[in-house]
């Protein structure tokens, strides 16, 4: 499997069509030291694919540079298992050896489960049903969904709530269970993704998933019937610490823009939500209303705490401009950000010196309601003061956030051409199609010309 990242978006998802010869799912089995768990494992999962799967299968054993006769009995396994196959990296890692065997793997819809087979196998089939349809990119079990059914110990329980909470606050995730063993994902999509991950061992699972997530690929979860394996040899202070890592080191990179996400990006119109836009009713405006509104609400608790407090030294009119222009710089940086998604360094600086030209009209909004205010009272109360900046201020917010919508962060996108809705010139030819004429059946369609005959193929010499 070739992974290039540098050509365009991806292509629209469509259901998968079976190949001779091809396997449609690889379930990779990454594996260390499993000698006496390996093969239970693979012939079980090998009977639940024959008798459940309705497409060609194949599982994937990759060693992990096992030291014990782990090798050796995935090679009998393949030797004597039809449709499994034993990959040796001498390497350790979990990431590593998804990373190798997907990159090489020709099936169309990738996969990977834990050797303990704590997930009962009867979610395979809902997890890998989408990506075969084409509804979804990628697909996860998760143990912490409602309807799923977990047995495992407190401490494990609390390490793995307390993670996906970190993900959720550090790194905005919304997905629900980022290190179950059980997940897929389509080739088309590891093919541009897999260039993008940098960990290569338990963290490959979380920084896969959250790349794609803000990629804006879709996610699909399956609840899951979930045993602990008490044997497990995952040492969870090393991997928390590794998992720690991880988390600041995706979250640095995804807040300076350091990963072209662009490049997973689907075509417009994949999403019916696009195909349903009406004309000229920009897209996504109410999210953006609620992030302006939140930022705008922190905004103006930040600048009634600087004008209070600069106001003592500098005087009304000077801690209204000092206030503002922190504020100002502050708001615009994160109207950027939250409102607007607009993430890197590239036009950083012009999107600044625009919502400095904005400020401006704050500016003059608030200072002619301050000096309005002094000529109607020649000792106007604090308190009075303070309302009358507010009201000032929500003046100058709806302004505001159409100056910000319409000119520093237009909505690019929304921009393209839409699609064409003019029908096709009937006088001009179509392609030809040979074979037996199909019968239509139901009302007929106003614009839709069906032949009664197939041209007669012209006979030999």
């Amino acid at each position: 499997m070739s992974t290039d990242a540098s050509s365009g978006a991806l292509p629209a998802r469509a259901p998968l069509a079976p190949l001779p010869g091809v396997p449609v799912l690889d379930v990779v089995i990454p594996v260390y030291n499993e000698e006496k768990d390996l093969a239970p494992c693979v012939r079980r999962l090998h009977a639940h694919l024959t008798r459940t799967f309705p497409y060609p299968f194949r599982i994937t054993v990759a060693d992990n540079a096992s030291t014990d006769r782990t090798p050796e009995v995935a090679a009998g396994l393949a030797a004597e298992v039809d449709g499994v196959r034993s990959v040796r990296l001498e390497e350790k890692g979990r990431g590593r050896a998804l990373r190798t065997v997907w990159s090489r793997s020709e099936a169309p819809v990738l996969a990977y489960m834990d050797v303990d087979l704590s997930t009962d196998l009867n979610a395979l089939l809902p997890l890998v049903a989408p990506l075969i349809s084409g509804h979804s990119d990628l697909a996860i079990g998760t143990r912490l969904a409602r309807s799923s059914r977990v047995v495992r110990g407190p401490k494990r329980e609390f390490i793995s709530r307390a993670y996906n909470l970190l993900l959720r606050s550090s790194l905005s995730a919304r997905f629900s269970d980022a290190q179950c063993g059980f997940k897929a994902i389509r080739r088309e999509v590891a093919e541009r993704l897999l260039p993008l991950v940098e960990d290569s061992g338990w963290f490959f699972d979380t920084e896969l998933l959250v790349l794609a997530e803000r990629a804006g690929l879709r996610i699909h979860e399956v609840p899951v019937d979930w045993v602990d394996d008490p044997n497990s040899t995952v040492h969870l202070a090393r991997t928390a610490a590794d998992d720690l890592r991880g988390v600041w080191r995706v979250g640095r990179a995804l807040a300076v823009g350091a990963l072209p996400l662009d490049r997973l990006a689907r075509p417009f119109g994949d999403d019916p939500r696009d195909r349903g836009a009406l004309p000229g009713v920009p897209r996504g405006l109410a999210r953006q209303l609620l992030g302006f509104c939140v930022v705008g609400v922190l905004s103006t608790l930040l600048y009634l705490l600087l004008y209070s407090a600069l106001r003592s030294g500098a005087g009304p009119q000077g801690a209204n401009a000092a206030a503002l222009l922190l504020c100002a710089v502050a708001n615009t940086a994160a109207n950027r950000r939250l409102t607007f998604g607009v993430r890197g360094r590239a036009r950083a600086v012009r999107h600044q010196a625009q919502g400095l030209v904005v400020f401006g009209i704050g500016l003059a909004l608030t200072s002619g309601s301050l000096a309005a205010l002094g000529a109607a009272s020649a000792m106007p109360g604090h308190g009075t003061e303070l309302a009358v900046l507010v009201t000032a201020n929500l003046a100058a917010t709806v302004l505001r956030f159409l100056l910000f919508r319409a000119w520093v962060f237009p909505d690019r996108q929304a921009a393209r051409p839409a699609p064409d809705p003019t029908p096709p010139d009937p006088t001009v030819p179509g392609p030809t199609v040979l074979g037996p004429t199909v019968p239509v059946l139901g009302p007929s369609v106003p614009g839709l010309t069906v032949p009664t005959s197939a041209p007669t193929p012209k006979e030999g010499p």
